[in-house]
């Protein structure tokens, strides 16, 4: 049996910068509004992306990985960040942000908000895991991941 990851402070404050990065986001009746940030063994961000920032397809985790080579060896040790959890299944992309971080050598997923079954059925956390990566859910931060999406939960 594996121990629980224990997330740091650092890891507090970088999930709220990518739970700030939500509130970037345009508008969408159809999609959730997400920030995500990709950060170095030292904690430093090296990458961030919110939904829809680059396009109205796009999502915040694909945004941020995209401003990396696939190469860089920071990533090997990386934490992405995210406020949602990343989707396992897309209507808009042939690959979802789940497949795009297992596609990469990250080996740390933080998040503080499960994704809702209001689009679909995600299995991100469960699919990561799965394959060996250490998923954690800060869920002490989901009522701020949801602000930017009340409009899409009905509030």
């Amino acid at each position: 049996m594996t121990t629980p990851a224990v997330p740091s402070s650092h890891d507090r404050a970088l999930l709220l910068r990518a739970v700030a990065l939500a509130e970037e986001c345009p508008r969408s009746a159809s999609a959730f509004s997400v920030g995500a940030l990709v950060a170095d063994a030292a904690g430093e961000v090296i990458a961030t992306g919110y939904s829809r920032e680059t396009g109205s397809h796009d999502h915040a985790e694909e945004i941020a990985l995209a401003r990396l080579s696939p190469t860089d060896p920071r990533l090997a040790t990386a934490t992405i960040y995210s406020s949602l959890e990343p989707c396992s299944t897309r209507s808009s992309h042939p690959r979802s942000c789940t497949r795009l971080i297992l596609d990469t050598p990250i080996p740390r997923i933080v998040f503080a908000w499960r994704e809702p079954e209001a689009f679909v059925d995600c299995e991100g956390a469960e699919q990561l895991r799965a394959a060996g990566r250490e998923v954690i859910e800060l869920s002490e931060f989901a009522d701020l991941a949801r602000h930017p999406n009340a409009h899409l939960l009905g509030g």
